[in-house]
């Protein structure tokens, strides 16, 4: 009989294998690995700071843009290896005022009465920025172009506002290049923006925006919200232009600069204060500065960034006056500064916040800001056209000035120019004769 044993049915349990020669291979592989790295180490150091960044920057030369007493100076210098760039600013210079308050080196009049400045943003990015002063009143129309333009606005505007205090802030519409700058950037506990490091008394601000932003809001559009909050928790007051308009709320159609009631900002309609629209640039603010001297009346015109139909409407709904300074409509699109509004505005000079030439938004080099359907149409009225910035992509930051930062101001009764650059009219500088034509029939 055969003999079974007592634990029933025997199972082999699986013996362990462990494999020198693996082990023996990894060793080896490590080792190897290290020296190679080792190797690199003393042999390729750059490789170290281009891909891990360790080690030292092999820095260029430094390229100095020297300042002046209208802009800030740069030392800039680049990494050779990972491509890193540093820039040291360098402070303004004073003005070197004469004996009637005027800069003999770039022509800024501390006596001026209204005076309109477009600024330059600090970057190759188009945007708009607007301040308006008339005595200790100031006026900042948007504030674009990216969130790192907020220093560079801030250093112009504390020239001229010395007292910490914006009487008047209007945010065109909720594109980025209208209203980063109000948002900034993170500083510690606040931000660098305009509506966090100004005491803003009064915010007037677009009265709708598109069903596509409601529904998916951008960042900046969320931050800008963020940033009105803060503003009105100090004590900003905060319209819509349709409140303006309606005078509803405690809004006014019209603010007086003076007692007097001799400078007047105007908010003007235009029916998409009303009516829904799938392009924010439809909802924007629209201004009129008027400034009425004993035997003249100077007009200021301003549109954001108005289409089409927009400026129709704007014609329609007001009375307009021919201007004396409009700001060319959507950075000088040629879906702007439509026929239908020159032919009533009849404007004297232009300025255009724009970087001459950008491929920003086409690649088609006749639409590029400013367009030629825009100088065509603009060309019947006035010769004085005058641009911020221009595109450059030879430099290294991709812009330099045209005009710079272009300022219309009054002074004895006359409307004067001058730029940080220069003031020379568009069609006469280098990129018009190159980009651009006049027309047979331009002024």
């Amino acid at each position: 009989m055969p003999k079974y044993s007592r634990g029933g049915s025997t199972k082999r349990r699986p013996q362990k294998v462990h494999s020198k020669g693996l082990i023996i291979l990894t060793a080896v592989l490590i080792v190897v690995i290290a020296a190679v790295l080792i190797t690199l180490w003393f042999v390729k150091p750059e490789l170290y700071h281009k891909y891990l960044g360790v080690g030292e920057h092999t820095w260029s030369e430094p390229e100095t843009k020297a300042a002046t007493c209208s802009q800030k100076g740069a030392e800039t210098k680049y990494c050779f290896v990972c491509g890193e760039v540093a820039v040291k600013e360098i402070p303004t210079i004073p003005h070197s005022l004469n004996d009637d308050g005027i800069c003999t080196a770039c022509g800024f009049d501390s006596n001026a009465n209204v005076s309109i400045h477009f600024l330059e943003l600090g970057n190759k990015f188009t945007g708009d920025c607007t301040l308006i002063k008339y005595g200790d009143t100031e006026i900042l129309i948007d504030a674009g172009s990216r969130q790192g333009s907020a220093a560079t606005i801030k250093d112009y505007v504390d020239e001229y506002c010395t007292d910490g205090v914006l009487e008047y802030v209007i945010a065109t519409h909720a594109h980025q290049d209208h209203i980063a700058g109000f948002v900034g950037n993170k500083s510690g506990d606040t931000r660098t923006g305009i509506l966090y490091q100004y005491e803003v008394e009064t915010l007037i601000q677009f009265a709708g925006i598109t069903d596509k932003l409601k529904n998916k809001p951008t960042e900046i559009y969320t931050n800008y919200l963020a940033a009105v909050d803060y503003a009105q928790s100090r004590g900003t007051t905060v319209y819509t232009a349709k409140q303006c308009w309606y005078e509803t709320d405690g809004a006014k159609k019209t603010y007086y600069l003076d007692d007097a009631q001799t400078v007047s900002l105007n908010i003007l309609y235009q029916r998409f204060y009303d009516e829904k629209t799938a392009d924010e640039n439809d909802y924007s603010v629209c201004a009129l500065l008027t400034q009425e001297l004993q035997d003249v009346t100077y007009n200021y015109l301003f549109t954001g960034d108005l289409e089409e139909d927009g400026e129709g409407s704007l014609v329609e709904s007001n009375s307009l006056p021919q201007v004396d300074l409009f700001k060319g409509g959507h950075h000088g699109s040629y879906t702007a500064s439509t026929d239908k509004l020159l032919s009533v505005i009849k404007p004297k000079n232009v300025a255009v916040c724009c970087c001459c030439g950008t491929t920003e938004y086409t690649d088609n080099p006749a639409n590029t800001f400013p367009a030629q359907a825009f100088i065509n149409r603009v060309a019947r009225y006035t010769a004085n056209i005058y641009c911020t910035t221009l595109w450059d992509e030879s430099l290294e930051s991709g812009y330099t000035s045209l005009n710079g930062n272009i300022v219309f101001y009054t002074e004895a009764g006359k409307l004067k120019l001058r730029c940080s650059n220069n003031t020379v009219i568009l069609k006469e500088t280098d990129w018009f004769k190159q980009n651009r034509t006049w027309p047979e029939y331009g002024k």
